[in-house]
């Protein structure tokens, strides 16, 4: 039986461990380990005045912000379920996960507020309404709950077996299911990721990745585990000059971000870019999306020395793999090997069977968090991951050195006159355009070669390129039946993606399939 702290346990450590660190903090305020484990006692305490229960579920629809953190505290604390809400999701999505999973409370920013009411009549669970922000008729403010609320310690037994977080999967391949984290898979992870990434009480992270995602609860929380600090961005303000001078004024030491956050900084003026003083940096985490291998070059030559790391999991398997730093220049394209967090990464054909080294096959993993991970399904059955195999639909090939390389998405794969197409191939290729700031590669419906080979491209600002420049370059380093017939412009916000950025391929099939 596992003997660690809880993650409420050990926050209440750290106040002793490290009075001086700053825990959490934004543009206007900052608090110690001290002060915020008395704002997350008073929150928890509050939480069980409002009648909740262990084992009760919390659903929240909060940007980023330092209240979610408390929340995800103050919820371990006493055994509370925290339901962290996508914040771009519509009433119907909301209203069918904050359902889903028998949330007893509702904490939403005041932005969101007219969107809870719209849905309040249809969320018979929900008790109790509290908003973040500002006043609102029919909410309990936040700071008032606080304000009312006990500073001492609650006395809630709290195993390590027991559930934490109730997160929902961003819902690429059809409606958003249910995973179900214990703090004790969330222990493992942190104390993993302080060996793999080196974290300790001195760090002090940037988190502007969603803290509604499962990117966030295992790297912006293994920094307060380990006595580091959070400094909280909102996720839907990632302007890159106004993240390069927050990493330059409060010395950042990390930041996890996504392939389209690295493009963005990089289309900064070359002079622009190098005006900041990046030195504090001592690590980057680039996760969600392969990498591009060019900005890996950028990176490493604007920021002399910094640890870059490439990882890929999902919120149900958690990290599978990692590629260290390195091996970034040597093994490009790689997702790297099995993470310190698996117990075995296979690929497997459609029958089942273990594929050769350099041939392509899905990607199953297994690893230590499985034990306690399951979806919660609207039928309420319990999907178990105990010993079995999980597969996220993801195409890749190993080479003989035992290093993944992920080739794209099962059911992103096109078929045009038998042969497969992995839109990444292309991607990539038509990526490396200089016009070209993000594309996606799809497949039309089309009646003679079964499906067509269509790219979805957004140009750079000030940048041009015709469709037929870019099925040339295609060409010039393609087969033939690989190269898009066909290229769509659009903007930049007519690109359909995920709360972390990742495009989705099915809802631009869904837009411009012909009738």
């Amino acid at each position: 039986m596992a003997l660690w702290l809880n993650l409420g346990e050990i926050f209440r450590v750290n106040a002793v461990k490290y009075p001086e660190n700053i825990a959490f903090a934004d543009r206007e305020r900052r608090y110690t380990f001290p002060e915020s484990n008395r704002r997350i006692n008073r929150l928890a305490n509050g939480l069980l005045a409002m009648g909740l229960q262990k084992g009760d579920t919390v659903s929240c629809l909060l940007e980023n912000c330092i209240e979610i953190c408390e929340l995800y505290i103050a919820c371990a604390k006493i055994g509370v379920i925290i339901n962290p809400v996508n914040f771009r999701l519509v009433a119907p999505e909301v209203q069918y996960i904050v359902n889903n999973a028998d949330a007893k409370a509702f904490f939403v920013h005041d932005e969101f507020a007219p969107l809870a009411e719209q849905i309040r009549g249809e969320l018979p669970q929900v008790q109790s309404y509290v908003v973040v922000g500002g006043e609102r008729e029919g909410f309990r403010e936040y700071e008032a709950l606080l304000a009312a609320s006990s500073e001492a310690e609650p006395t809630v037994k709290v195993d390590p077996a027991d559930t934490w977080i109730l997160l929902y999967t961003s819902g690429t391949t059809g409606r958003p299911k249910g995973v179900v984290r214990s703090h004790e898979s969330y222990v493992a992870f942190y104390l993993i990721n302080g060996c793999d990434f080196f974290f300790g009480p001195r760090d002090y992270v940037l988190t502007c990745m969603p803290l509604c995602h499962v990117n966030t609860t295992f790297f912006s929380f293994t920094a307060t585990y380990l006595g580091g600090g959070n400094y909280i961005h909102p996720a839907r303000s990632f302007k890159p000059a106004e993240i390069l001078e927050i990493v330059q004024r409060e010395r950042i030491t990390f930041i996890s971000l996504i392939p389209t956050h690295y493009n963005l900084i990089f289309n900064l003026p070359p002079a622009q870019l190098r005006s900041y003083d990046l030195s504090s940096l001592e690590k980057l985490l680039c996760s969600s999306a392969p990498a591009r291998v060019e900005h890996k070059k950028a990176i490493l030559e604007l920021i002399p020395g910094v640890r870059l790391y490439e990882g890929y999991g999902s919120t149900e398997a958690g990290i599978v793999t990692t590629l260290m730093p390195e091996d970034q220049l040597t093994k490009p394209g790689s997702i790297g090997k099995e993470s310190a967090g698996t117990d075995l990464v296979k690929i497997l054909d459609e029958n089942g069977r273990e594929v050769p080294p350099g041939e392509v096959g899905e990607l199953y993993s297994r690893g230590p968090m499985l034990f306690d991970g399951y979806y919660k399904l609207p039928d309420e059955t319990k999907a178990a991951f105990v010993g079995e195999y999980f597969s996220a639909g993801d195409m890749a090939r190993r080479d003989e050195d035992g290093y993944y390389y992920l080739v794209d998405r099962k059911k992103n794969m096109i078929i045009t006159g038998g042969e497969n197409v992995y839109p990444s191939e292309v991607e990539n290729v038509l990526a490396a355009h200089p016009a070209v700031f993000d594309v996606a590669v799809i497949g039309l419906p089309h009646a003679k070669w079964g499906e067509e080979v269509t790219a979805v491209v957004i140009l750079k600002e000030g940048a041009a390129a015709t469709a037929e420049e870019l099925i040339a370059v295609s060409r010039r380093q393609l087969a033939a039946y690989k190269c898009p017939k066909k290229v769509i412009f659009i903007a930049p916000e007519e690109m359909p993606r995920t709360g972390t950025g990742k495009i989705l391929h099915r809802v631009l099939r869904e837009r411009y399939a012909r009738p």
